[in-house]
């Protein structure tokens, strides 16, 4: 069986696969309002590590959204054993599940980039409320790449295209994104920093071939360290 890097991270099941990780969330959250009244979108929870997250730390109410199965079922089990009342949804970032204006907030961590982009960054627009924020953390090129070399990148992880920074700002103000911030990070995992750390959540049985992809995603981050980047884009309606 052939399997993709998204098969690898859903089988290993891991938790702040994003860029910066946990540790980048909780700094992102923190300057934001928030209170047990606002509603909040994880787009792409995973295993739902940002989503308890979220929940413990403000109280407040959180969906939590995927289209992998093997993913909710994980952040199920998670949301259960600490008692958490999130709503999980399945569903397609492409075609929300949900009515216009309906979140205050939307966190989408390294998700957008592997949906239709133009389709998803119009469904985020879509279901938030006006004056509603939308937090993306995505991929980006910081240099050009050679064909070949782009389409090495794109077919292993699956996402749909490679863009700038200012390609990005294009597309959200495009979607109707009035005001779009955009902050690069560069975050290191403090020593002893358990609670930020990258959790697991293994699948029974893993074929040995997951644990070559996670081989390769670790070349790459290597290899194209200093091509492929990522930025915060905080975006306003």
């Amino acid at each position: 069986m052939n399997y993709t890097y998204l098969d690898c991270l859903s089988a290993l099941g891991v938790g702040g696969a994003h860029p910066g990780g946990l540790q980048l969330t909780k700094e992102l959250l923190s300057k934001e309002k928030i209170d047990e009244t606002k509603l909040i979108l994880d787009a792409g929870c995973g295993t739902g590590q940002t989503s308890a997250y979220i929940a413990e730390r403000y109280q407040c109410q959180v969906t939590a959204l995927d289209s992998n199965k093997i993913m909710l079922d994980k952040a199920r089990r998670r949301f259960s054993s600490i008692q958490l009342p999130i709503k999980v949804k399945e569903g397609s970032t492409e075609k929300l599940p949900f009515e216009e204006r309906m979140f205050d907030m939307i966190l989408s961590e390294s998700v957008i980039c592997f949906t239709d982009i133009c389709l998803t960054i119009s469904e985020f627009k879509r279901v938030l409320k006006q004056n509603g924020v939308l937090i993306a953390t995505e991929m980006v090129l910081e240099k050009s790449l050679a064909e070949k070399d782009l389409k090495t990148i794109v077919d292993f992880y699956g996402v749909t295209q490679l863009l700038t920074e200012k390609e990005w700002h294009n597309l959200l103000q495009k979607a109707g994104f009035t005001q779009v911030n955009v902050e690069k990070f560069k975050l290191q995992l403090a020593k002893n920093e358990v609670q930020n750390a990258t959790d697991f959540s293994l699948s029974e049985n893993i074929d040995e071939n997951i644990f070559e992809i996670l081989e390769q995603h670790e070349y790459f981050t290597t290899k194209y360290k200093d091509i492929l980047g990522f930025r915060v884009f905080r975006c306003c309606i």
